[in-house]
């Protein structure tokens, strides 16, 4: 470290990584297992958004929510689960997975597995080059050998309307780690984050309302999907409009309530407002410039993660708008470390489709699930995405509830299937499961589309009985005429 304004030479490393999420940390991983030396350069807490502010937080509000839903519907148990849930256990148990928001243990990962890790903010100042600012002003510059890769993921966007400052409205970060349930919650914006945050503070306590612009919940799955969610949401409590935009908010007193004034002339008062509309990259002061690229942009790449028109540049995880899932950044870590890894050695390089060095699996088999009641989990394409690619498809549907295992694992179960058929090659393109449990059903789709396993086979793979898991006997011997 030096002087404020003066910046130190600081060292080379054969990999610098600028972000230190989920995704950095697994293409640290990949680098230093391949004897590759690494930095990491975090300018927040080491972990990333995942493990404080979205996935785990998130998850860790849904699980007794589900939990509880589940139990109601079970003869035996319902009577002994009709009360409210302990809203303090359910924050604790959320503040505990969250690490209270302490990085100590994720830093102590990466250094176990030899990782430099570099407090500060990073931003490229040349080719390989990469100059971090230390929370006290200092400066020094780390250089790549091979590779400099960028994970800084994504913000939420919020909207600039009138009277937003003065709102303070809620992001994700906020709603997923608030110290109470507000009494009154709008939630505008129907995609996951915004159903699953009315999922969670409706059934802890708040009384919420979702505002859509669009027609439904879950534009992006098959329709079915945001309509089931929306019946089991209203059923809860939850009011739900769509066809609406927000057009400005008021919060005269910054501790009192926030009214939201709507395009079609009502209004709406609540205790807090959550903006779910959105996210925007983290690289406006990446310094994008000095490599000729536009700030603020997300940064395209090929299968290999390697940004377009250079040798050395990676861009993995949401930063580059593939897919903004966690799962899927660590996969194209995964990815982008073996490419490093082959061409740091000048070994060959498989970017041909599901080669080692090819994340195809973000153009064909992106795997999902929203943890809402019921849940919605899918793969692949949608009915609408396969007919709009030009495929050749049958779309096959069919009724969870009629399913033996759906039966037994709760009364008054509801739930739909669905699996694309491409009618050229017979294998799957897309598969949709909504309903009680079905997450854990998403990953023998995966394996069925990412395999493009033949429906003639997929004919032998033979479910066990009595499971939910029997919706595959089901749905082909519907493809099959019988």
């Amino acid at each position: 470290m030096t002087d404020a304004g003066k910046i130190s030479e600081g060292s080379s490393y054969d990999v610098v990584v600028i972000g230190a999420g989920p995704v950095g940390e697994n293409v640290a991983d990949r680098a230093r297992a391949a004897g590759l030396t690494t930095a990491v350069v975090e300018s927040e807490l080491v972990g990333g958004e995942c493990s404080y502010w979205a996935c785990m937080p998130s998850k860790a509000l849904l699980r007794p929510v589900v939990a509880r839903a589940d139990a109601r519907r079970v003869p035996g148990l319902k009577s002994a689960v009709q009360g409210p849930l302990d809203v303090g256990a359910v924050l604790a148990k959320r503040d505990e997975e969250t690490s209270h928001w302490k990085d100590d243990g994720q830093v102590a990962w990466l250094e176990s597995v030899g990782a430099d890790v570099h407090r500060g903010t990073g931003r490229l100042t040349g080719p390989r080059e990469v100059t971090v600012t230390a929370p006290d002003g200092t400066e020094h510059r780390l250089t790549a050998r091979h590779a400099v890769a960028v994970c800084t993921g994504t913000r939420a966007v919020v909207p600039a309307l009138p009277g937003i400052a003065e709102a303070r409205p809620w992001t994700s970060r906020e709603a997923t780690s608030a110290k109470e349930a507000p009494g009154r919650l709008v939630v505008v914006g129907g995609g996951v984050v915004g159903v699953e945050m009315a999922t969670a503070w409706q059934a802890l306590g708040s009384e919420v309302t979702l505002l859509i612009r669009g027609g439904g919940l879950l534009p992006k799955m098959e329709p079915f999907a945001g309509e089931l969610v929306a019946d089991a949401l209203r059923e809860a409590g939850a009011t739900i409009r769509t066809g609406v935009s927000v057009t400005a908010l008021h919060r005269p007193a910054p501790d009192g309530p926030v009214t939201v004034e709507l395009d079609d002339g009502d209004r709406v008062e609540a205790d807090e407002i959550l903006f779910a509309t959105g996210r925007a990259p983290r690289t406006d002061e990446l310094g994008l410039e000095m490599i000729g690229l536009e700030p603020g942009s997300w940064l395209t790449v090929d299968d290999s993660c390697l940004v377009e028109g250079t040798d050395w540049l990676y861009a993995v995880g949401d930063v580059n708008h593939r897919a903004l899932l966690t799962h899927q950044g660590k996969y194209q870590a995964r990815i982008a470390g073996a490419a490093i890894t082959a061409r740091a050695a000048k070994a060959p390089v498989d970017t041909a489709p599901w080669g080692a060095h090819a994340a195809t699996a973000d153009h064909a088999a992106v795997p999902q699930v929203v943890f809402t009641d019921p849940e919605a989990a899918s793969v692949g394409l949608t009915l609408a995405e396969a007919e709009r690619a030009g495929h050749r498809v049958r779309a096959v549907d069919h009724d969870l509830a009629a399913v033996a295992g759906s039966g037994l694992y709760a009364d008054g179960y509801r739930g739909r299937a669905r699996m694309i058929v491409d009618l050229d090659r017979e294998i799957l393109l897309g598969v949709t499961f909504v309903g009680p449990g079905v997450g854990e059903l998403l990953h023998s789709a995966t394996v069925a589309v990412a395999g493009e396993v033949p429906i003639a086979r997929l004919w032998h793979a033979v479910p066990a009985y009595p499971t939910i898991s029997e919706v595959w006997l089901r749905l082909l011997e519907s493809f099959r005429g019988q």
